[in-house]
């Protein structure tokens, strides 16, 4: 089937807003009326999202599916002001748009809905609103819970995603519309969002317990009421991989996962290879729920992933060893448990001389190899080789492994330890130490020790007091070869990932108590995953200038600082149709002297330009954050120019009181 695209549709809310949507139909649909896929995203779609856009939307309605990719409100083409993150009114917002899709004569009725990230995020929780003409999703590196498995805090713990995120989104709604798409008006319309725009970190740091602002768009406090089918799928390289084991535990029968090697990237063109057939696996699953075709899409296994076979750190993970393994049921696997050793050992049996006392204080750099929360490449974003990380943390190690051990699902640590201080973190690694001694991360999970107790109502430690915790590793699939060592790392800081706690205090760990449980793969059958037809489906646009990426991490030794550097470029490119060129360029820093974890700062920088014959907009951002014992301390600023020209200027300045954190 062909099909035709029309750039630019409006759909008019019911308080008069404007949203903009890029539509992708079927030829003949409104002869004969289609289902619909709808993304709803932030991202652009003129220029931010269009290439991956234009890498899946052609196939779905080739297919028979109308694409409708809607930027929501105050951002890319459409009207108006973004008001937060999955707010209550982006969501009212979403179910209007699909009263819209179903009125329009190509329209079936049926609706399906689906996105990576944020697309991910509220096509789950839209679906969970119960629309009537909404009938089934696909949610790739998403949540159900936004507390624990997103960008902002894990386990009671401050990710500096937190800052990076924010400042990504300062700058990118801060970027003008197209006047080719919204004629004279873009000026007032980007002059009205530069305004009002918020620097989301403030609402974000309001909320550093897990409270109704988090339980809000979690589809986990209701996983009963959710009403339709779920496609959950993540990459074991992204900060997401988590949500497939949550969602089946969670949806039982209406859920199905699918884990590979990826990044935070649609498996068709992600990294680490192998990819998959996304768009085939997408559309036999709206085949089944928005034309009802018995193609079996019911009974695929629960879950399908790709268990990693011993890779290795590299500077660029093009392709990892493993292989793909179905279980058409999931449980609770059998465990296979760990126990500390005299010696700082791991064995299955406990050892009669394990009743060691260990002092852990990490040095507060200590995490420099943890790459990124959520990853985009398959470079130094990645985790790297473990080693310079455990030189400041707690290892212990079992012996040379005779045979392969196995494991998919989530890892889970427990011990006794005894604090110094009232508050801090402790971090846990599981690590795969190769016979050359080369360490590759498989697994970390994080605890602000304040939420032993549950997220909702943290409590100070007291000092000298022994407390047992338990911390839940994020869930991976990996084989630990014959010849390998199987290593537990922990520590007291992971740096930058993790902000530190307001004490520098250590702890002492029980090792008797120590008990690492393995969830076991079990007889999991070994299946093939069909590869994309196109090995290289992204569309190529007019290179202006050149992309680039720098990582570094700087020790000054004379001045005891460390300073962990990010440069991302995505260079000047150009659509080839709509002559837009546009470029951003994120600039980050963070800092942080080893012995004073209140020495922390990070500065994140953005510039965006766009361009276009006679036309040219741009935007400078900054966003900082550092802190004191008792107060996170952020600023922001955004700066917009036409052409030389400084049109608007705004900043924002807060102290909040630090929350148990």
């Amino acid at each position: 089937m062909s099909h035709t695209v029309i750039e630019n549709t409006w759909i008019t809310l019911a308080d008069g807003t404007r949203l903009a949507a890029r539509l992708w139909m079927p030829d003949g649909a409104v002869h004969e009326p289609v289902p619909a896929i709808l993304e709803f995203l932030p991202y652009r779609k003129r220029d931010g999202t269009s290439p991956r856009d234009e890498a899946t939307y052609p196939s779905f309605a080739d297919a028979g599916y109308a694409g409708v990719r809607v930027d929501i409100r105050g951002s890319g083409e459409s009207e108006g002001v973004i008001d937060g993150e999955y707010t209550p009114r982006e969501l009212s917002d979403a179910l209007e748009v699909i009263d819209w899709i179903v009125a329009q004569p190509w329209s079936s009725g049926a609706v399906g809905m689906m996105g990576i990230s944020w697309g991910g995020f509220n096509c789950l929780q839209v679906a969970a609103l119960k629309h009537s003409a909404l009938k089934a999703v696909i949610s790739l590196a998403s949540t159900v819970d936004r507390y624990n498995d997103d960008i902002h805090y894990k386990n009671g713990c401050h990710l500096s995603a937190n800052l990076s995120w924010a400042s990504n989104m300062l700058a990118y709604q801060s970027r003008a519309p197209d006047p080719a798409i919204v004629g004279d008006a873009w000026k007032a319309m980007w002059l009205e969002r530069l305004e009002g725009e918020p620097f989301m970190l403030e609402e974000w740091l309001e909320h550093q317990r897990r409270d109704d602002f988090w339980r809000h768009g979690s589809i986990c406090e209701d996983f009963g009421g959710f009403p339709v089918p779920a496609l959950v799928i993540a990459g074991w390289a992204d900060g997401y991989r988590n949500t497939p084991f949550k969602a089946i535990e969670g949806l039982g029968p209406k859920a199905k996962t699918l884990v590979g090697p990826w990044v935070h990237k649609y498996p068709h063109f992600a990294w680490p290879k192998p990819r998959m057939d996304f768009l085939g696996e997408a559309i036999l699953w709206w085949d089944r729920w928005l034309k009802d075709v018995p193609n079996g899409a019911e009974v695929l296994p629960q879950v399908r992933a790709y268990i990693l076979d011993g890779p290795r750190p590299a500077k660029r993970r093009a392709e990892d060893p493993g292989r793909w393994v179905a279980v058409d049921t999931w449980s609770a696997p059998e465990m296979l448990v760990l126990r500390g050793g005299a010696g700082r050992t791991l064995s299955p049996a406990a050892s009669e001389d394990a009743g060691e006392f260990l002092y852990l204080k990490s040095p507060a750099d200590t995490g420099t190899m943890a790459g990124e929360y959520f990853t985009l490449k398959p470079d130094a974003e990645m985790a790297g080789d473990q080693r310079l990380d455990d030189a400041g943390s707690l290892v212990f190690e079992a012996p040379i492994l005779p045979d392969a051990i196995e494991i998919l699902g989530q890892p889970r640590l427990s011990l006794v330890l005894t604090p110094e201080t009232a508050s801090g973190n402790l971090i846990a690694r599981l690590v795969d130490v190769h016979p050359d001694g080369m360490a590759t991360r498989v697994a970390f999970g994080v605890l602000n020790l304040a939420h032993r107790g549950g997220n909702a109502a943290p409590e100070a430690l007291e000092p000298g007091k022994p407390v047992p915790v338990q911390i839940d590793l994020d869930a991976c699939g990996y084989r630990f070869r014959p010849g390998h060592r199987l290593r537990l790392s922990l520590s007291t800081a992971y740096w930058p990932i993790v902000l530190p706690a307001p004490s520098g205090g250590g702890v002492t760990i029980d090792g008797g108590s120590l008990a690492l449980s393995l969830p076991l793969l079990g007889d999991a059958g070994t299946i093939d995953l069909p590869e994309p037809a196109n090995p290289n489906p992204l569309p190529t646009y007019v290179e202006h200038a050149p992309s680039a990426t720098k990582r570094t991490v700087e020790r000054d030794l004379q001045e005891g600082v460390t300073r962990y550097h990010i440069l991302e470029d995505t260079g000047l490119f150009e659509h080839p149709d709509t002559g837009l060129s546009t470029r951003q360029v994120r600039d980050e820093t963070w800092t942080i002297a080893p012995d004073d974890p209140l020495s922390m700062t990070g500065e994140s920088r953005w510039t965006t330009e766009m361009v276009r014959e006679g036309w040219a907009t741009s935007t400078r951002t900054v966003a900082r954050i550092a802190c004191t014992a008792t107060h996170w301390l952020i600023s922001a600023e955004a700066i917009a120019f036409e052409a030389e020209t400084e049109v608007h200027r705004k900043t924002w300045e807060r102290s909040i009181a630090r929350d148990f954190m």
